[in-house]
């Protein structure tokens, strides 16, 4: 169910809703198993719109949907699960609401971070920023592939990478032993965002191929 590429769809309110849609299309279509809506600056009954067509749109590719932050949303919409950073609700709280028939992730950065997240409940880690990103302000500095190493190292559960991979890092980043990675500019600041996801699924079959 968790996959070993997630392709998070930003959507920050506005116009490019068919933008952001068109977006989780070009994902799906080219095979990516995950998609993680993000929509932030939206209200809540926007949201709710949002996450109900995109969890429409992952049943019908086969692939697993969950909601960033939100686990109201995810439950109301019946999305797969929710993903949980440092600054939102508490990954026990999360769990609470979500029950446990749904995924949770949750993010972190340390290994002591990630220990306490899988504590509280979390069914995998999402670790970075890996590399630098422009794809979320205000982010700390990247923790690189030691960083993201040292994580995965520390818990038992599987660890998504996150922040600045493209097709080029993703077999160093998978080296790591990390279990697949999270994406958003590389398929979604693409030229062509379905071949850019074609790209990145072949090299995350080719990185998992070389390392068995």
């Amino acid at each position: 169910m968790l996959g070993r590429l997630h392709y998070i769809a930003n959507y920050q309110g506005g116009a490019d809703l068919a933008r952001a849609l068109g977006l989780v299309c070009a994902a799906l279509g080219a095979g990516v198993p995950c998609v993680q809506l993000r929509a932030k600056d939206c209200s809540d009954r926007q949201r709710l719109d949002l996450a109900r067509r995109v969890v429409s749109l992952c049943r019908e590719a086969g692939a697993t949907c969950m909601i960033d932050d939100r686990a109201d949303v995810a439950v109301v919409v019946e999305a797969d699960g929710v993903h949980v950073g440092l600054e939102d609700i508490p990954v026990a709280d999360a769990r609470a609401l979500l029950g446990p028939g749904r995924v949770l992730g949750a993010s972190a950065r340390t290994p002591a971070e990630a220990r306490a997240a899988v504590a509280a409940g979390a069914d995998y880690i999402g670790c970075g920023p890996c590399f630098l990103t422009t794809s979320k302000a205000g982010l700390p500095e990247p923790i690189g592939t030691e960083g993201l190493a040292a994580v995965v190292g520390a818990v038992s559960v599987p660890v998504m990478a996150i922040g600045g991979i493209t097709p080029a890092r993703v077999a160093a980043v998978l080296a790591t032993g990390a279990h697949g990675l999270a994406v958003i500019g590389a398929i979604a600041e693409a030229a062509d965002p379905a071949a850019a996801a074609r790209q990145l699924m072949a090299g995350v079959a080719g990185a998992i191929g070389a390392g068995r």
